[in-house]
This record gives structure tokens, sequence and C-alpha cells, in this order.
């Protein structure tokens, strides 16, 4: 062979072999793994979490764990139970989640203006009735100090976008908390002169509402540009539903909902009966009218979806089957027997959101409907792996059959504990889950080890990192090794224990940050 053509042969491979790496290094970099923690949970003195030393903290560890991912709920004002999925207002901010540390360092606050408020009587549990008593009046206290001359203040205030929630609350507390269907006119129907005179006559309580959206907005932009910083991306949650008391069905009810003919809200979201429930769920939320939506090319979920990116990395979208078809109940109905099936936009709403870090909540009932949305979206879905034993050996939610673009979780929100879910398992299926799990860890070469309950939620999650899922997310109650008393929320309950667990500094260490470092370094996260 001549020496030219050796050279340019040479030179060729070089290029191969140079792509070959940087392809193989940019396959590593989509390998990572995260951490589940809602805000609320954090460490704080305040009763709940905040957006302040706690926060800040836990981004420490999460970047020394080399944890790239911290996936919160959603930080809308909490509703029905206490639940964020149940809130006033679809783009509104938690003022529970306001740091008042940090409104101290801007002369806002003196430190007696809250530390000798009782928050809560057991550090674990966040208390919302003394949240929603104190947290507003030590708030207000802020708003009177507050320079409201302020640039920054000015342009928020001039960009208008929390004045729908402002107006809302501020009328909420006129009529003690009523739900709005109960306000007397002007004030039901959002319109008229009466309505106008009442916003001019009350624009100190307005305004106060806007601050802590103001107030919230600082706090956070400045954590999120701290966790960038040290390498960790946040992950929203976006419910695909808004409240039936809400902003929303409030003002823009005729341009979004299903109505009957006398413009009240027609029907209902829900689940229909199942093997687990004989009468469905009626969940209560109001439907959208997709048709309505399709005139204006779903602008005002496109502006929802483009609002989250301003606040995330990446969102979860909640409940996202029903894009493709979802269940709609007559309002009035006793139970959700009486629902039945329409079609949602499919993949035509989210045409141009390719550039969107989104991963879809795929779980429950899925069809070849479902299947087809996911594929033309594109989007990651998620793999629970509390589903995956239900003695079908080709369950979708077992380790190894996880595809490259999804998102892996030991267990969500609405699961039980990892602890919790093997202590509870019956003596006769336990032995077939070990005999399974064993299989799953010998086909990904990943440790086996039961001798303790700790020692198997470890193995656990180490199956999940040694899976082909190109995204591993953990509760931080599982990292924990925590048992039922750490459960987030129990579906279709109400109850003290939902929404409420907390996290004490105690609970991370440097401990479980160095396993989890060296696990995600073993398994190229």
């Amino acid at each position: 062979m001549k020496p030219r053509k050796k050279e340019r042969i040479r030179k060729q491979l070089l290029k191969v072999s140079k792509e070959r790496k940087k392809e193989m290094e940019k396959k590593k970099s989509l390998r990572r793994a995260g951490v589940l923690l809602p805000v609320s949970s954090l460490p704080s003195d305040c009763g709940i979490g905040t957006l302040g030393a706690g926060a800040y903290a836990f981004i420490d560890w999460l970047s020394s764990a080399n944890m790239k991912i911290w996936q919160v709920l959603p930080l809308l004002p909490t509703g029905y139970g206490d639940s964020p999925y149940q809130s006033c207002a679809s783009n509104a901010l938690n003022p529970y989640f306001i740091d008042f540390a940090l409104l101290e360092k801007d002369g806002l606050l003196e430190r007696a203006d809250w530390e000798d408020i009782e928050w809560c009587e057991d550090i674990r549990r966040v208390d919302y009735g003394k949240q929603f008593a104190c947290k507003t009046h030590v708030l207000k206290k802020a708003y009177a100090r507050f320079d409201k001359t302020n640039e920054n203040w000015l342009a928020f205030l001039k960009e208008g976008k929390y004045n729908d929630y402002a107006l809302f609350m501020t009328l909420k507390t006129k009529f003690s908390y009523a739900p709005w269907t109960d306000w007397p006119e002007p004030y039901k129907n959002c319109e008229g002169k009466g309505l106008e005179e009442y916003i001019e006559e009350n624009a100190e309580e307005i305004g106060f509402w806007l601050f802590t959206q103001y107030i919230f907005l600082k706090q956070w932009n400045a954590l999120r540009a701290y966790a960038k910083e040290r390498g960790v991306s946040i992950m929203g949650d976006m419910p695909i539903y808004v409240s039936a008391d809400s902003v929303e069905t409030w003002k823009y009810r005729r341009q979004l909902f299903a109505l009957d003919k006398e413009g009240n809200l027609s029907m209902r979201a829900g689940v229909p009966p199942d093997a687990f429930s004989e009468d469905g769920q009626l969940w209560g939320n109001p439907v959208y009218d997709w048709a309505k939506m399709k005139k204006d090319k779903y602008a005002w979920w496109k502006e929802r979806i483009q609002y989250a990116f301003s606040l995330f990395d990446m969102v979860r979208i909640d409940h996202f089957r029903a894009f493709d078809r979802f269940y709609a109940i007559p309002d009035g109905a006793e139970t959700a027997k009486e629902g039945e099936w329409l079609d949602g936009p499919k993949a035509e709403l989210f045409k141009g959101m390719k550039k969107y870090s989104i991963v879809a909540e795929d779980l429950g009932t899925i069809d070849d409907g479902v299947r087809k949305l996911m594929e033309d979206t594109g989007f990651p879905g998620m793999k629970v792996f509390e589903f995956a034993f239900d003695g079908n050996p080709e369950n979708e939610y077992l380790p190894i059959y996880y595809e490259k673009n999804c998102v892996a979780y030991t267990g969500t929100h609405d699961n039980d504990t990892l602890r919790s879910f093997l202590e509870e398992m019956p003596k006769m299926e336990r032995k077939e889950f070990e005999k399974e799990l064993e299989k799953q860890c010998l086909a990904l070469d990943s440790p086996y080890v039961v001798e303790t309950i700790e020692d198997e939620c470890k193995s656990i999650m180490e199956l999940l990192l040694a899976s082909n899922a190109d995204t591993v997310i953990f509760p931080m109650h599982d990292i924990a090794v925590f048992g039922e008393e750490a459960r987030l929320n129990a579906p279709s309950t109400v109850s003290a224990q939902n929404w409420t667990f907390r996290f004490v500094e105690r609970d991370f260490g440097q401990k479980k940050a160095a396993w989890l470092q060296s696990l995600t370094q073993l398994y190229k996260r």
C-alpha cells in the first residue's frame, strides 16, 4: 500500500474512532441518577421545608452523592387534603416554602417575628393548620417593610403573571375561604364594575399576594442557580388537572372546560372500576374541552408548559395517558361507574416540544393508544419496581426489561416505601419475590444480598442502577431505608399522614452519599 493512501486510511480510522468516542461519551452522559424529595420534606426550623439553608444543604449532599437530579412534587399552594395536586391555581407558588432567614438577610424580617412560634408538635410532620394560621401573618410583616419602589418589583408587577391568583386569594380571604361557586355577584363570575371597584379598594391586599410570588421566585431562582453550579438538575411535577375550586375554573371556565348549557362544569375526571376499586375513582377535577382548546392550538397548555420550564430543567407530567383518552364522569354522579372514555388531543398538543425534557407518567392501564402517544412524542415513560411482581415473568416493570428511554423508580410518592413494601409482603409471595429478585440480579450482574432488610433494599437500588434505564430516581425515604411511617401519600385517602413526612439533618449523612457516589461511578451514571 502506498504511504499516502495508508496515511489517508489512518486519518479516516482516527476520525471514526474519535466520533465513536464522542458518541460513547454522549451515551454515558445520558445515564444518570437522582432523588425524589418534596420541598415540604426538607429540614427547617419553621415546621415545613423551605428554599433556605436546608435546600442548599440538600443540593450539596446530592452533588457529593453524584445524584444529578432533584425531583420535587408540585410547588403549587396545597389544597384539599393538603395535596399539592389539588391547588387553587395552576401557576402559583406555595408561600409556605418561603424562607424566613433569607428574608431576615434582606432586612424584611427580624428573628423575633417567627422564632417563638410553635410550628409543629412533631418534627417529623408538617402541621398545615399551623402553616395556614401563622405563615401569612409573618409574611405580611415582611411586606410592610418591603420597598415598593424597587425596580425589580415594578417590572414584576408590569408582567402581571400572577394577577389572577392574587385577586382570587384576596377574594378567598374576604369570603372566609368558601369556594368561588358560593361567592355573590359580581365576584362569582369575575366581571362587572363592582369587581373593578373592589380591585381598586383592595390594592394593598392584592399586592401582598403578589409579593409572596415575587419573593418565592427570587428565592427559587437563586436556589436553582446554585443547583446548576453544583451539577444538579431540578425536575418539577405538573398535575394534568386543576382543582374545581381554582383560578382557572373561576375565570377561564368558558375557554378551558367542559360546560353544560348554563355554563356550569359538566364533567369530572376519574378512573373506571377495576380490580382494586369496584366503583372506580371519582376525583372531582373538571375535565378539559379539548375541541375548544384546539381552536387556538392549545395556547393555554403550551403557555403552561413553557412556564413550567422557566422554573425547572425537567418536568414530569402526571396522568399522561389522559392526553390520549380520558375518563369523564357526569357532574353529580355518585360513582365513577357512570363515566365514559373520551378522546384527548393525542400527540398534536406536543408538536414542537422536543426541546423540552418531559417525563410522561404513563402508569396504570396502558393500551395501544397510550403506547402510540408515547412513541409519537418520544418522551421517556416511568418504570416502577414495586409494580413488577404480579407473577408475570415478562412484566415490563422488571429491571431486565427496562429500555434506555425511561425513568426507573423503586417507588413514587404514591407508593409504599421500599422497606414497608418488603415487610408487608405475605410470606409465600416473599419467597417467590426473592427468587425473581435473584434472577434479576444475576441477569444484570448486580449483587444479591438479602441478609437484612437494609441489605435487600440496597440490592434493589443497585439493581436499578445496573439496569438499562437512562435515568434512575430513588425517593429519599428509600435511600434512608425508612418504613411505613415515611410514606408520602396513600392514594384515595385523606389523613394526617399524607404529604406531611419530614426529614431531619441526620437522615442524610456522608456514608449514604459515598455509597451512592461509588455505585453511580460503577454503573457509569
